[in-house]
């Protein structure tokens, strides 16, 4: 089994924070790379939001607060890789489609493996902060025990 993360809103704050909410439902990555040449004069108002703590939606490319622990299918996983890939190109200047490919599944495998380490509907949250090497992120997870998220959480068959 293959796991990832589909973004989840229990409010509408995200609404709110962010410059560009993610969708209820779209899978989600870390999306860290997005602040790679950040300085703490980037650090203000909603980039500071989607920042400190948002997961970035991968059809909607908005952020998110809180993501939770999916089943996902390979077919799936590499349509992913491909809009990741294309949005590289489109949006971070990566020379190729070709060469963005790989990085894009490098960071879904990344996701994927945040994931494994954990059961179906745990929801996870991430913080970050600049340092010296750059951006540290640190990630959180509350168990479904913890959190009833069968109210809230994306359940799917590849034929839904």
């Amino acid at each position: 089994m293959i796991f990832l993360a589909r973004a989840i809103h229990f409010d509408e704050s995200d609404q709110r924070v962010f410059f560009n909410p993610a969708r209820t439902g779209e899978w989600a990555i870390s999306g860290g790379f997005e602040f790679s040449n950040w300085t703490q004069a980037d650090l203000s108002g909603k980039a500071r939001q989607a920042f400190s703590n948002g997961w970035l939606g991968i059809e909607t490319f908005g952020r998110v607060t809180f993501v939770a622990v999916t089943q996902i299918e390979e077919s799936e996983l590499e349509i992913l890789a491909k809009t990741l890939a294309q949005h590289f190109v489109d949006i971070y200047g990566a020379p190729s489609f070709e060469d963005a490919l790989p990085v894009a599944r490098d960071e879904l495998r990344h996701m994927s493996d945040l994931c494994n380490d954990h059961a179906a509907n745990t929801l996870l949250t991430v913080s970050r902060e600049l340092t010296e090497a750059g951006v540290r992120e640190q990630f959180r997870s509350i168990e479904p025990a913890e959190a009833d998220l069968d109210q809230f959480a994306i359940h799917s068959t590849p034929d839904t």
